[in-house]
């Protein structure tokens, strides 16, 4: 028996943002993934295996290799594949291609999160940040927004001008502060350590969606944006206690556990949009996800064979 080796290219020629979102959705009406992830070190690399294992789906383990000295000879920083197993037997079912899963299920929780809690018919979608996520959520958002302006804000202006060109009809924001009081939603995947929102920017009707801070002394807005708020998560077991962005407010007693009002495996309790209201969700990523991506990826390829 042979076990497909599916690639970033022919991944990407069978997935649709639209239908992912769908797919993410169906995922988390299965039993609650069980999760776990183990760390391995040799200064300066790293080897980080993340696991999930969803009874009636089935099991992954997606590895990533992190050299930091690679790129000095012209090489990818980081490699990895995902391996993912039956749920019957436990055998390979196949191996997809690590930077494919990476991608679609970044952005595509976000794009969830949106779709969720955000105006549909949202016109301005400011994305802050321009590194290779930006990339992908100007894609998924626009094809879920497509009359939406998508513009780009970044530190470093000359990046947002490099993505834009590779987006025809992408503008760029030269203007934090006066981009975000426009937006109708804000997709925010920097590397920052303190928050580039300011909650005093906010206006009811917007929607605020980060993917940036992973680590726990890492935030993307502070703590007026939390607290103006309503807030929402894509897992309770990833976000509350090892992200920045809740555990540091959590702990100073900004906001209280209560106050993230539901994750993906409650859905139903997303509201409809509410133009009086300012929308958060944090996307924490998570295992279980890289699964439900891979899975749909493996789903989609034995649908074209």
């Amino acid at each position: 028996m042979s076990i497909p080796m599916i690639t970033f290219d022919a991944g990407e020629a069978l997935l649709d943002w639209i239908d992912f979102t769908k797919a993410l959705t169906r995922g988390h009406d299965l039993p609650k993934a069980e999760i776990g992830d183990t760390f391995l070190y040799r200064d300066p690399d790293t080897l980080l295996s993340r696991s999930a294992w969803i009874d009636g789906m089935g099991l992954a383990v997606k590895t990533a290799n992190i050299f930091p000295r690679n790129p000095d000879a012209g090489k990818p920083m980081i490699n990895g594949s995902v391996c993912l197993y039956s749920d019957l037997d436990g055998t390979l079912e196949a191996l997809v291609d690590f930077h494919l899963v990476t991608k679609w299920k970044t952005a595509g929780d976000s794009l969830l999160g949106a779709l969720q809690l955000a105006n549909p018919d949202s016109r301005e979608v400011l994305i802050v940040g321009a590194g290779t996520v930006a990339g992908s959520l100007v894609e998924a958002f626009g094809t879920a927004y497509p009359q939406a302006q998508i513009r780009i804000c970044n530190r470093t202006q000359s990046k947002a001008e490099e993505l834009a060109a590779r987006y025809p009809g992408t503008a760029v924001a030269t203007d934090l502060e006066a981009a975000i009081k426009a937006a109708d939603i804000i997709v925010t995947s920097t590397m920052s350590s303190s928050p580039v929102i300011k909650g005093e920017w906010l206006r009811p009707g917007q929607h605020l969606n980060m993917i940036g801070a992973y680590r726990p002394d890492m935030r993307e807005a502070d703590d007026t944006a939390l607290t103006r708020a309503q807030i929402y998560c894509d897992s309770f077991d990833t976000t509350l206690d090892h992200i920045g962005e809740f555990k540091i407010p959590l702990a100073e007693g900004v906001i209280q556990r209560s106050d993230v009002l539901a994750d993906f495996y409650s859905i139903d309790q997303f509201p409809a949009y509410d133009p009086a209201a300012i929308t958060l969700f944090k996307n924490g990523g998570g295992a279980h996800l890289d699964l439900m991506t891979s899975h749909h990826v493996l789903e989609k390829w034995k649908a074209a064979a």
